[in-house]
């Protein structure tokens, strides 16, 4: 097959209704942007703080994501998504290495996360509804992650929806029951959801998704708002899934991400929790949003969430109203970062956060209840082991992760009042003999006055 790599493309929001935004463009190995003057006038902001609703052309930066701007590369898969198209591509002669941003969008075409979408569409999807058999699409998995090519490859990169993270995972369409999970329709029956099923990759414990179905169980008893989540299958095959919150129905929301939002690359960490509230206060004006971040923020340092990169955090926007809001939790488990430190570090500190750091964040930002939410989490997450028992984590894990996240004692805040300590017994009774030998001399008086 020969390459002919995309040199234009037409980018489409396709909310409530459909729009086009505008048009990206290379040239002299730089990408191009220009928003169209119809969309312009409709004053929705997709990027407000690295692509602001101006008229004229402008160039993205070669330095972060390879030209392209944040919420484009947004809707680019990495992980496993990049590892299926690579692989689809390389099948059909075509070098992974020579593959432009561009032309991978156009692979995103209409089936990325969010709302946007692109045109030319070399995308593949399913026809008519496909039913899915998960273990067998987990034996699939394993076996491209094994090094394998051949016909499953283009069968899962359909079933991929562009979503990001290292591990395999297929967007699917499931009934309320769970007992039915199809590809490929056009549009939702009644009573089914647009869901997000993942699969253990090679370096993961085999409970892997039980693990994570605890932690979303638990993260919802800590006051965190997280979409329904599920485990599909039975026996040791146990899936986690979550529902889309990209989706209402067949209507897509736009979504941008944290990483995308501030240009920030979630493979070289550089950002903290603070930079997390300040955006989030700045993009939603709303302080109950950023008492959302903080609440998020106490979980995953208290409960060792440690993969807590940028992309792990995004946010919504109604096209409606034009007003963005945090999206719910997602990627919630036991993890490490680099070197085994949080990927976003807490006021300063990220190789072993804690309780000070949380108060000293939640002081710097004003969050009035942050010594509550401290006390909800830890209360949910103290309870590790009643979630782990209902999700059928192995015992070897659930101890392994009780080790690392049961919580100390919360200690006092600097400012709170002590109380006074209590004398022991033994301590009260040199005081007692002291009185009672002072008192010795006018016991003897009285007793010559009577």
């Amino acid at each position: 097959m020969k390459y002919v790599p995309t040199t234009l493309l037409t980018v489409y929001l396709d909310g409530r209704n459909r729009q086009k935004v505008g048009r990206l463009a290379t040239q002299d190995r730089r990408i191009l942007f220009e928003y169209d003057p119809a969309f312009l006038s409709g004053g929705l902001l997709l990027s407000p703080f690295q692509l602001p609703a101006r008229a004229g052309t402008v160039i993205g930066d070669p330095a972060i994501f390879d030209g392209l701007f944040g919420v484009f590369n947004d809707s680019l898969p990495d992980g496993w998504g990049r590892l299926l198209l690579d692989r689809t591509v390389e099948s059909l002669g075509i070098p992974r290495v020579s593959l432009t941003p561009l032309d991978r969008l156009a692979y995103v075409g209409q089936h990325g996360m969010g709302a946007l979408s692109y045109e030319p569409d070399y995308s593949k999807t399913d026809v008519e509804a496909v039913p899915l058999k998960l273990d067998q699409l987990a034996t699939e998995a394993a076996t491209v992650l094994a090094g394998d090519q051949g016909a499953i490859v283009e069968k899962l990169l359909k079933l991929n929806g562009a979503s990001a993270g290292a591990r395999p995972k297929i967007v699917a369409q499931v009934s309320a029951d769970k007992k039915k999970i199809v590809h490929g329709l056009a549009a939702l029956p009644k009573g089914f959801a647009h869901w997000m099923i993942k699969f253990p990759s090679q370096l993961d414990e085999a409970d892997v998704g039980p693990i994570e179905y605890a932690y979303s169980q638990m993260a919802r008893a800590a006051g965190v708002e997280i979409p329904e989540t599920h485990i599909f299958g039975a026996n040791k095959k146990r899936y986690f899934g979550i529902k889309r919150f990209d989706r209402d129905g067949d209507r897509r929301i736009h979504m941008h991400s944290l990483s995308g939002l501030l240009h920030s690359d979630h493979r070289t960490p550089a950002l903290d929790y603070d930079a997390f509230l300040k955006a989030t206060q700045v993009l939603t004006k709303d302080v109950s949003q950023v008492e959302r971040a903080y609440r998020l923020a106490c979980f995953n340092v208290l409960a060792h969430n440690r993969d807590d990169h940028a992309k792990n955090f995004s946010y919504l926007l109604d096209d409606a109203s034009g007003q963005w809001a945090l999206s719910p939790a997602y990627d919630l488990i036991f993890s490490a970062g680099p070197n085994g430190e949080q990927s976003m570090m807490v006021m300063g500190e990220g190789r072993n956060p804690g309780i000070d750091q949380l108060r000293a964040l939640g002081k710097k930002h004003s969050i009035k209840k942050a010594e509550d939410i401290i006390d909800e989490v830890r209360s949910a997450i103290a309870r590790w082991k009643d979630f782990a028992d209902a999700a059928k984590v192995t015992k070897k894990s659930a101890a392994m992760i009780a080790s690392r996240i049961a919580p100390p004692p919360p200690p006092k805040p600097a400012n709170a009042k002590k109380t006074p300590a209590q004398k022991s017994p033994a301590a009260k009774k040199p005081a007692a003999k002291k009185r009672a030998a002072s008192n010795k001399p006018a016991a003897k008086k009285r007793a010559r006055e009577r």
